[in-house]
């Protein structure tokens, strides 16, 4: 049992999952405690998992090999999902709190894992529990890739997974592909040719990683299901974000704020919004456990997952890490050197807009507000009246006037010449 909630039973504690998964509270009392013993039992295993994090950086910053490295809490939707859906106990998940290490290669996975298993026996503040690799064969009908390491720190579980950046690549694309369809893929919900696609897609993969050519029988097999696959996401009644792209800028932006911080392991709220594809916000919520844990509370409460939010809690020393531990909230992008020989095209993948999200925000309002020509707004007040939402806006300003879409000389309107261009983006 997690030491902060010494005072709850393992029986109670389960009850509260119980409750919580079903939505079976006796009263309004109950359900104010049981709300809270969640809370609680979450928020305790953020201090081991800070402390794991930190040190899994310092062992791998003197290894000599290219790392990424996050940590998150997880998610109240998804551990209510986990619970109905493999029927478990709140007090047996062992991934509430949990980091994650991306590396170039699968051969560096083998060579970080025989690291830190070094480190743990010489010096070492948690132990490893568990491995479980599911690389070679793949996990289940979807075909995920990686190491997990299951550890234990100050009577805390928490995991630890090794993916190479082919193996994240793959899982981040089925990430961001499931809210496109409206399904959870990675536990198996949605219709089976999208499935095998993607069961399909990590085969081939791994045969990549190995030295080897995907098989013809493999590339035939990809691309008659990417085109069935596309009709089927493109048709479902639950998606939605089908070509959204993040600006790159939110990094820069945010790494500012960063600076204006002292050195260490920050813990960040995302909060990203699914029924436009872009963040609503993203801030510093301290390092204490408590703060931090209270703060996700309170946006998960104002941004429900039912009507199209995400919110997560990630830990990282440096905000720009977070592009690439959680690149699905950005665009999947392609890694060249990964796919040269394949093409990896699924929808939301193979059609790259150039105007990020911010860029077709302020375009929509200006189109929206008919800012033509001589009519336009000031940069003051466009930025702090009408778009205010916008975290990207002067970055996504000089998007747009770059690409001669707007005029900026007299405040800032749209350009008639591109009245055509313009009505396209939008």
């Amino acid at each position: 049992m997690v030491r902060l909630l010494m005072h709850v039973s393992k029986s109670k504690l389960d009850r509260v999952g119980k409750a919580i998964a079903q939505d079976t509270y006796r009263s309004a009392e109950e359900y104010v405690e049981f709300e809270g013993v969640f809370d609680d039992y979450r928020k305790a295993h953020l201090q081991p998992l800070s402390e794991t994090t930190l040190e899994l950086q310092g062992w791998m910053g003197g290894f000599g090999l290219p790392y990424y490295i996050a940590q998150r809490l997880k998610r109240k939707p998804q551990i209510i999902r986990k619970l109905k859906r493999l029927s478990v106990r709140l007090s047996q998940l062992q991934d509430i709190g949990g980091a994650r290490i991306i590396v170039p290669k699968n051969a560096d996975v083998d060579k970080v894992l025989r690291h830190i298993e070094e480190q743990v026996a010489k010096n070492g503040h948690f132990k490893i529990e568990r491995k479980t690799d599911y690389r070679e064969r793949g996990r289940d009908k979807t075909g995920y890739r990686s190491l997990h390491l299951v550890l234990s720190r100050a009577d805390v579980a928490l995991e630890l997974q090794i993916r190479s950046r082919v193996q994240h690549y793959w899982a981040e694309s089925i990430e961001r592909t499931s809210v496109i369809y409206g399904y959870h893929l990675k536990e198996e919900e949605g219709d089976p040719q999208v499935l095998r696609y993607f069961r399909c897609l990590s085969d081939a993969f791994y045969e990549l990683e190995a030295g080897r050519e995907a098989s013809t029988e493999q590339r035939i097999e990809i691309d008659s299901l990417r085109e069935s696959c596309e009709a089927v996401i493109r048709g479902s009644p639950l998606g939605n974000v089908f070509d959204s792209y993040v600006n790159e800028g939110v990094i820069k932006t945010l790494t500012e704020k960063e600076s204006r911080s002292s050195g260490g392991l920050n813990n960040w709220v995302i909060v990203f919004d699914w029924n436009t594809g872009s963040f609503v916000s993203w801030d510093i919520v301290g390092r204490s456990p408590s703060d931090a844990v209270n703060a996700y509370v309170r946006y998960e409460k104002n941004f429900p997952a039912d009507a199209g939010f995400e919110v997560v809690l990630i830990g990282s020393s440096e905000v720009a890490t977070v592009r690439q531990t959680h690149s699905h909230y950005f665009g999947i992008e392609k890694y060249d050197t990964i796919l040269e020989t394949l093409d990896t095209s699924i929808v939301g993948f193979r059609r790259k807009i150039d105007l990020d999200v911010g860029a077709r925000q302020i375009l929509a309002t200006l189109f929206r507000k008919s800012f033509w020509g001589k009519k336009s707004v000031s940069v003051d007040t466009l930025r702090n009246h009408y778009c205010k939402g916008v975290l990207t806006f002067e970055l996504s300003l000089e998007t747009l006037a770059d690409k001669g879409l707007i005029h900026t000389k007299a405040g800032i309107s749209l350009d008639l010449s591109k009245k055509a261009e313009i009505e396209g983006y939008l």
